[in-house]
């Protein structure tokens, strides 16, 4: 006669958790490219050209990285629903000083802490939503990066509806990470034990997966932090527009997000993978050769099509790989550890993304925008590997 209530009761806790896990990963989105389609703004305020600006984004990515490792360090001690506040707080705060800067210094020490709390929202947010995976047994992962990328959208709409409000203004962004920190997240079963060997790890496979991490990030950072500068500087788009770079292409990205879980149930990862890989190198070549401002508008945003689904299924392939043939114990140990492990290849292709395509594009950014376009071939030849992402993912019960 309990059992029923007891199952309800579990039902109603896992799906306050899903809507938390989503709500973290739209705030996480919002936040980012509010002031990702600012960076023109960002330039002219502290007079920034593209090298300095691909020097700032640098530090920024090398300590999320940091803020990454950190979170694998603190999660098994401290579980990954207080690292992930933790997180959210430190975005808020960092969001207030680096817009409210009096100065250069301070604008670029808020922005070393935003890339801190970036990382540890990263990696803790992928270890809840892969954590619920395992325990719904279906795949969601997709929906949750999805909620990423509305929240982008919103991010996008604010910065063209708000081009014309004074620049403090922008510091109100960061009352929702707080709002966000305070939702109800997926607490850990501690009984589960929470250290794992690195040798009963699979990493060599794991990394296979992460290169295409890498060549997603390169294309996703490109297209979130150089777009706006691409249309402003290439073909002197209104400024009141450039956000349009990024916006079409997180509309578009979100819908196939949103779709993601069942078309990858329907189609597979691996045939999922290389078709939007065909669409994507498409559409950097749209964005390459584009005459005019809305041509590559049109690019981008078949590119948001294209790439959609590889991070959230690189997420699930990883955790898959580390939690084979393992009992409920090792797995949450091994699932947590590659989670926050597998978050640097994240970084490594934000270094291309921001840093090599402003780098390679400090002359033209159609030059530089040929960096992703050559990565995104490789996802033909990865999309193999991710053979364990058509698996059921019920394994048992992972941890958060």
């Amino acid at each position: 006669m309990t059992a029923a209530p007891s199952a309800a009761t579990a039902a109603v806790d896992l799906g306050r958790a899903r809507l938390a896990i989503a709500a973290a990963f739209a705030t996480q989105g919002l936040v980012f490219i509010s002031l990702t389609t600012r960076l023109p703004r960002i330039q002219d305020r502290w007079d920034l050209g593209e090298l300095a600006l691909s020097g700032v984004l640098l530090m920024m990515v090398l300590l999320a990285g940091a803020g990454s490792l950190v979170a694998e360090r603190l999660a098994p001690r401290l579980d990954s629903a207080v690292v992930l506040r933790a997180g959210l707080l430190v975005i808020a705060v960092s969001v207030a000083v680096l817009v409210l800067a009096p100065t250069t210094v301070v604008f670029v020490l808020g922005l070393a802490a935003y890339g801190l709390g970036l990382g540890l929202v990263d990696a803790t947010g992928n270890m809840q939503a892969v954590a619920l995976e395992h325990r719904l047994g279906r795949v969601i992962l997709p929906s949750c990066h999805g909620a990423w990328t509305l929240g982008g959208v919103v991010g996008a709409v604010l910065t063209l509806a708000t081009t014309d409000v004074p620049w403090s203004a922008i510091a109100l962004v960061a009352v929702l990470p707080v709002l966000a920190a305070a939702a109800p997240y997926l607490p850990r079963d501690h009984g589960v034990a929470a250290t794992v060997a690195e040798t009963d790890v699979p990493w060599r496979a794991i990394v296979v997966v992460g290169l295409a991490l890498v060549v997603f990030y390169s294309v996703d950072t490109a297209a979130a932090t150089w777009g706006p500068v691409y249309l402003d500087d290439v073909f002197d788009a209104p400024e009141r527009l450039v956000a349009l770079a990024t916006l079409p292409y997180l509309v578009s990205s979100g819908l196939v997000r949103l779709a993601g879980d069942r078309l990858t149930e329907q189609l597979g990862a691996v045939r999922l993978l290389r078709l939007g890989a065909a669409i994507a190198f498409v559409s950097l070549a749209v964005i390459v050769a584009a005459p005019s401002w809305p041509v590559a508008v049109l690019g981008f945003t078949l590119l948001g099509c294209g790439v959609a689904v590889v991070a959230p299924l690189s997420f699930s392939a990883a955790a898959a790989l580390a939690g084979r043939d393992a009992d409920p114990a090792t797995r949450q140990a091994r699932v947590d550890a590659v989670v926050a492990r597998f978050n640097q290849f994240n970084y490594a292709g934000a270094l291309l993304g921001a840093v090599m395509t402003g780098a390679v594009g400090a002359g033209s950014l159609r030059i530089g925008f040929a960096v992703p376009l050559v990565l995104v071939v490789a996802l033909f030849w990865l999309a193999r590997a991710f053979a364990p992402a058509d698996d059921n993912p019920r394994m048992g019960s992972a941890g958060a």
